[in-house]
């Protein structure tokens, strides 16, 4: 019986952590002897850069403006330790559609069935998650994806830009689309920041995957161009990355999750912005003071 080909989503708000995130769990994965493939489709095209030791690869509608016809084959590129490495590309800035290279990318892997040929274990797509519409709705949409996660930190607009993720899901959720496994929970160091995203995952009926924290580990290991798990093998960072990775390879069921509207949004932020502003003035809570 042939292997069952896992494809997964992982998206965020821009800044939020998403391709450090992606990227050391490709590591990972491949570290524990699966065949990954990376999928960059962030007009940025900089998801894979630290699998390849921060080089830069040619991006398939930069192939594609360049040739009438292109051989999938020669947009992929091996990154650490024999991961896949592809990206999608965007339009040249100010035309077009910057989902748009996500659609032709797929729909040249699909055509040309590269997944079969390289006999995948784990396809990670990396997708901007500041907007999801048009093209970088379609691992969500069309439901490439089986497993859709969001990275989020306790901060609003990487909270706001997940809620309108789940909205997304939620919407397509009846057509077959891919379904929400859970939340990364990126740069948790403070107990309140834990607190947020709890109730943030409660609130919309999902789960946290795992809390990574914020660590300068990370930043050195960027600086060299490499993942953390390339660059700090024996670090306790690497070891967080390593957990999530195996978490997300034995993920079997998502859901569909119950997003808040905007007005609650708002209000659920607001509640907290004064709990918060309670906490740093020191008032009691239950009995006891409160600080951080």
């Amino acid at each position: 019986m042939p292997k069952k080909l896992k494809q997964i989503a992982i998206y965020g708000k821009g800044g939020i952590g998403k391709s450090t995130t992606t990227s050391n769990i490709s590591a990972a994965l491949s570290e524990a002897g699966h065949k990954v493939m990376q999928f960059g489709c962030d007009p940025k095209s900089d998801s894979t850069n630290t699998l390849r030791k921060g080089k830069y690869i040619p991006t398939v509608l930069d192939t594609l403006r360049e040739k009438s016809k292109v051989d999938a084959r020669d947009v992929v590129y091996e990154g650490y330790n024999g991961i896949y490495c592809v990206e999608a590309g965007g339009p040249a800035p100010g035309v077009g559609c910057a989902g748009r290279g996500i659609i032709t990318a797929v729909q040249l892997f699909r055509q040309q069935k590269i997944f079969d040929e390289l006999d995948l274990d784990f396809v990670i797509y990396d997708v901007l998650g500041d907007v999801v519409c048009g093209g970088f709705a379609v691992p969500v949409r069309e439901g490439i994806a089986e497993h859709v996660f969001t990275v989020s930190s306790s901060d609003f607009m990487s909270i706001y830009a997940s809620n309108n993720l789940m909205k997304g899901i939620q919407k397509y959720s009846n057509v077959g689309g891919a379904l929400l496994g859970g939340v990364i929970a990126n740069s948790i160091n403070e107990g309140y920041a834990k607190d947020i995203v709890d109730d943030f995952a409660a609130r919309t009926r999902t789960r946290i995957m795992e809390y990574v924290p914020r660590s300068v580990t990370v930043a050195q290991s960027e600086l060299q161009g490499k993942t953390t798990i390339e660059a700090a093998p024996d670090s306790a960072q690497a070891n967080v990355y390593r957990r999530l990775a195996q978490k997300i390879a034995e993920h079997e069921k998502s859901a569909i999750p119950a997003p808040m509207e905007i007005n609650e949004l708002r209000e659920w932020a607001a509640k907290w912005g004064n709990e918060l502003l309670a906490l740093q003035a020191g008032v009691v809570v239950g009995g006891e003071t409160a600080g951080i």
